[in-house]
């Protein structure tokens, strides 16, 4: 008994662990972006090379460790068209599409809506809680991303097109811990992840032609393609499912909200940008927010007179 107990405790703490480490992951791809952009290729290109890449490594993989985790059953096939093409699909092409129409830094905050999608549809779906401390960790979250993204003062406007873009890629990035939250229930993390990239690199040829990208990959380039398929995708995809499959999705989707937080500190350490009080204060609010979601429930004993 006390060794199952031992367990779900080690189980509870690893699934939050793992799901803050997705975030740390997904935070460093600025680093991956920019290596990539160098050489001329654009967000959509990125977004294919992650996925094709992500599939042909992970394959590889299986054939060489274990081909059962290629076997799912026909009837949960909706569970991986549900993440691939409409959360990773749908989120990729209205994130990109919003950077492009309104600037990396109100797509980044546009996109951080998702937790609230999550909450509601998770309470509905999940039967998962709202409460208070969601509640307060999700306002903290989405003021901090604010914050970090550099949107106070800036007088930033936005027209309704990039406004629904936005929340486009919010809605569908919250669809990836519904559908997953299903999918971890009957599959392993690594099947799951594969089936997620496989369903949505079959969609990405509308955006771009698949022979000619492959084509214009170099030696200079592939170390780059490798990296963040491997670091940025799989790597905290496969976190971030088996972190799901340990904690409510709510709490997940706060949880990694730590991406913006990585992708600022390491604009600042690595690339010298400005560390405005504003930023500065963001940083301090998404941490208070994990440390929030962290603290156990207190439970209030009823007493007998």
């Amino acid at each position: 008994m006390n060794e199952n107990m031992e367990s779900k405790k080690n189980s509870n703490i690893l699934g939050p662990v793992m799901v803050f480490l997705a975030g740390i992951c997904w935070g460093v791809i600025s680093v991956f972006i920019k290596g990539l952009t160098s050489f001329d290729y654009d967000s959509f290109d990125i977004m294919c090379f992650r996925s094709w890449a992500s599939v042909v490594l992970m394959f590889i993989f299986f054939l060489m460790r274990d081909r059962s985790l290629l076997k799912i059953k026909l009837r949960d096939i909706w569970m991986f068209i549900g993440t691939g093409i409409f959360s990773l699909t749908f989120f990729s092409y209205c994130y990109f599409t919003s950077i492009v129409r309104s600037g990396a830094a109100v797509a980044v905050v546009l996109l951080y809506t998702s937790p609230i999608f999550v909450m509601l549809m998770s309470a509905v779906v999940f039967k998962e809680k709202i409460t208070l401390k969601k509640i307060v960790a999700l306002i903290l979250t989405f003021i901090g991303c604010v914050l970090v993204a550099g949107l106070i003062g800036t007088g930033s406007r936005l027209s309704m097109g990039a406004l629904l873009l936005g929340l486009g890629a919010g809605f569908g990035y919250a669809l990836y811990s519904i559908f997953a939250g299903f999918a971890v229930k009957k599959y392993s993390s690594l099947t799951v992840t594969f089936y997620t990239f496989l369903f949505s690199g079959i969609t990405l040829p509308i955006f771009r032609n698949p022979v000619a990208l492959i084509g214009s990959v170099s030696l200079q380039v592939s170390p780059w393609i490798v990296g963040t398929s491997i670091i940025c995708t799989v790597l905290p995809y496969l976190c971030y499912t088996w972190g799901l499959g340990k904690m409510e999705a709510g709490k997940a989707a706060v949880l990694v909200t730590v991406e913006p937080l990585v992708g600022a500190i390491i604009g600042i350490l690595i690339y010298h940008e400005d560390a405005n009080l504003f930023k500065l204060l963001g940083i301090i609010l998404i941490f208070s927010a994990v440390i929030l979601l962290s603290l156990p429930n207190i439970k209030v004993k009823k007493t007998t007179i």
